[in-house]
């Protein structure tokens, strides 16, 4: 499977559609409106414009199968960035999911100007907590917070993306 992750367009509105199914959105409250969904769609354009986020569209073999991004946030009192995802159901089990964290936290690392990527998933969702295990994350605590009508019980996972850059030897000076 070859997977690209592309930069939010306002074509991808679509897909948002798609993943605001109850099924995919049982651990984050349910589905979001119409009006919802645009505006998240505007919002992932103007962070994406303006760098304050990095929102992409993840393409499986040509075919978008999900979204992924990062964002800046603070992590206990230090700037972090947020990470987040979703998979299309026929793609989930596949490891796209897997692999998209893979490029992001490679691309986090590359960025070296903070040193945490932390993820809130819903203590519930043990398919995304699993992907921040296997993905390198350290589970660190949790907690709850107001989060569409309701309260959201979370896990928070980080991972220092400090440690993954590679370290660089200067070549020898030559006399």
């Amino acid at each position: 499977m070859r997977l690209t992750l592309v930069p939010w367009s306002a074509d991808d509105l679509p897909l948002l559609v798609r993943a605001n199914a109850p099924e995919m959105t049982r651990f984050i409250g349910g589905p979001e409106t119409s009006e919802q969904l645009s505006e998240r769609n505007e919002r992932y354009l103007r962070l994406n414009e303006t760098g304050e986020a990095h929102m992409f569209r993840v393409d499986a073999d040509g075919v978008p199968a999900g979204s992924i991004g990062w964002w800046r946030v603070e992590h206990d009192g230090e700037p972090a960035y947020e990470t987040g995802w979703f998979v299309l159901p026929e793609w989930q089990g596949h490891g796209v999911a897997r692999a998209a964290l893979r490029e992001v936290v490679r691309r986090v690392a590359e960025v070296g100007d903070r040193r945490w990527l932390v993820a809130y998933p819903g203590v519930d969702n043990p398919a995304s907590n699993a992907l921040c295990r296997s993905a390198g994350f350290e589970h660190v605590g949790g907690g709850t917070m107001p989060w569409r009508g309701g309260e959201l019980a979370f896990n928070t996972w980080a991972l220092d993306v400090s440690a993954r850059l590679p370290s660089v030897t200067p070549p020898p000076a030559h006399p």
